[in-house]
């Protein structure tokens, strides 16, 4: 994987309290960040009716079944496909 060097400016707190972690443990901050707004996203574009279901889980590059355990963690009623009302039932 390629690299590029990036520069942020953060309030000082932040910065004092990132200041001795590796840059290992950042880009982990960085990526599960990032994927947890794609996430948050998706599901308030769907949540308004912008995207279906599946295209709100493409939106976050998760799967339909992944978006679906979020939307009920956040009190969404996702729509049930056959294949999970049959999972659900056995």
């Amino acid at each position: 994987m390629s690299t590029k060097p990036l520069t942020l400016t953060v309030p000082d707190s932040l910065a004092q309290e990132l200041d001795s972690a590796s840059q290992e443990f950042l880009v982990e901050i960085l990526e599960r960040g990032l994927r947890e707004l794609k996430i948050e996203r998706a599901l308030d574009r769907y949540a308004r009716g912008g995207v279906s279901f599946s295209a709100a889980a493409d939106q976050a590059g998760i799967s339909v079944d992944e978006l679906a355990r979020h939307a009920y963690a956040q009190g969404m009623e996702p729509p049930f496909s056959s294949d999970t009302l049959a999972e659900e039932l056995s």
